[in-house]
């Protein structure tokens, strides 16, 4: 149990949040499934275009072309290689996002999330606590995600989103963006993630850590210790 008397908490969400499986088996499934339709319906979108440059870059190739079924070809093995590799590319997850957005509109996907976090989320937010969440998936892909989950719309309980164009999760420099993006002394947040490496930037920042331990999930890692929980209802605030 960890009692904090802060005034922020910052999510990760993919092992703590939400089970890995879903992630990797279901929304990483379906954007592999759909991406080269995706990019032969949208080719013409410039957010599209940009997002499957970055990949292209990403990959190695030279600049392609999406308006052809050549360049969309390229993209599109690139997109699911880098998937495979879990590649953590920001215009993949760019373009992650835009695929999983006509998916969960069209109810075709629904998010999982733990039991215990819709009623954490409900009560941090009506405790006045600034809840947000910090991703690899990109701001879009998060609202999206919390947008549609099995317990309903989780949005209204979280204040603010941020992905990997604010910093690599596993620096420092990324959590201490955060704080100040926040108007919050590092102090005063608590990191929850699975993932050792980010835990040991976020602490190095001055925030509180806790180890979010979930079924499904890989060993932590890391170089520091950090307060092992298995359900949000274990944070007392």
């Amino acid at each position: 149990m960890i009692v904090f008397d802060g005034r922020g908490i910052l999510l990760d969400v993919e092992g703590t949040t939400s089970s890995i499986s879903f992630v990797y088996d279901v929304l990483f499934t379906h954007a592999k499934a759909h991406v080269g339709d995706f990019l032969a319906a949208h080719a013409d979108d410039p957010l599209v275009r940009a997002a499957a440059l970055g990949i292209a870059a990403t990959a190695g190739l030279p600049p392609v072309d999406v308006g052809t079924a050549d360049g969309r070809g390229r993209v599109t093995l690139a997109a699911v290689d880098l998937m495979n590799r879990d590649i953590k590319d920001t215009s993949l997850k760019a373009l992650q996002g835009m695929i999983w957005r006509s998916g969960f509109e069209s109810g075709g996907l629904v998010a999982h999330v733990f039991d215990d976090v819709p009623p954490a989320l409900a009560q941090w937010a009506d405790a006045g606590l600034d809840v947000r969440i910090y991703s690899s998936g990109s701001i879009e892909a998060q609202k999206l995600f919390f947008g549609h989950t099995a317990a309903g719309d989780l949005t209204l309980h979280l204040r603010g989103h941020y992905d990997t164009t604010t910093g690599p999760k596993r620096e420092a420099s990324s959590y201490a963006a955060i704080a100040a993006d926040m108007a919050l002394e590092p102090r005063q947040i608590l990191f929850v993630s699975d993932v050792g490496a980010e835990l040991d930037a976020a602490r190095q920042a001055g925030m509180a850590t806790a180890l979010a331990v979930r079924p499904g999930n890989r060993d932590a890692g890391g170089l520091l210790d950090h307060e092992p929980i298995a359900s949000f209802a274990e944070i007392v605030t």
